[in-house]
């Protein structure tokens, strides 16, 4: 999408990236990054994977609300379609 995007509506993008993450502060352990086409290793799901992730964020809170409430104002969720956010919570392992 950002390919086709007008050096205006960039900055725009930008712009709305760095308000976000102002506003999660030290929430954010890491920004992110894009992520390239999705694939799948092994069992039947072997070759390009169903999922449409397309970038991650990796963000510290208390409760899987306060994350709700961290990603009410993501710009992901303003580009067009039916976009959302995966949350997934990271495991503690023991010993580790």
């Amino acid at each position: 999408m950002m390919g086709s995007a007008t050096p205006e509506q960039m900055q725009a993008g930008m712009e709305d990236w760095q308000r976000w993450s102002a506003n999660a502060g030290e929430a954010i352990v890491d920004l992110g990054s894009p992520l390239g086409e999705a694939s799948s290793v092994g069992g039947a799901a072997s070759g390009n994977a169903d999922e449409h992730i397309t970038g991650f964020s990796i963000i510290q809170a208390e409760s899987r609300d306060a994350v709700t409430t961290l990603l009410e104002h993501h710009p992901h969720l303003k580009t067009l379609g039916d976009s959302s956010i995966a949350v997934l919570e990271v495991m503690s392992m023991p010993g580790m």
